[in-house]
């Protein structure tokens, strides 16, 4: 598991965006950056160039293993 990351938002990022990015997903992960981060998402849905966003230590699920379906189950 990483650390928490603090990073800047670029032009045009959304909360989603820089999730899937950093994590690699968005479930179970958005809502986890707007608690580490109060007053975030009363600053809209796309954040201003530069806004620092603390990234909270989450593992990261490789992409494809979360709906991962077996034949025998």
């Amino acid at each position: 598991m990483a650390d928490k990351q603090i990073i800047r938002a670029l032009q045009g990022d959304t909360v989603d965006l820089i999730c899937y990015r950093y994590y690699g997903t968005t479930k179970n992960v958005t809502e986890a950056v707007y608690e580490e981060n109060p007053g975030l998402a009363e600053l809209g849905s796309v954040l201003p160039h530069g806004q620092l966003v603390t990234l909270p230590a989450i593992e990261k699920t490789p992409q494809g293993e979360e709906n991962r379906l077996n034949l025998w189950d």
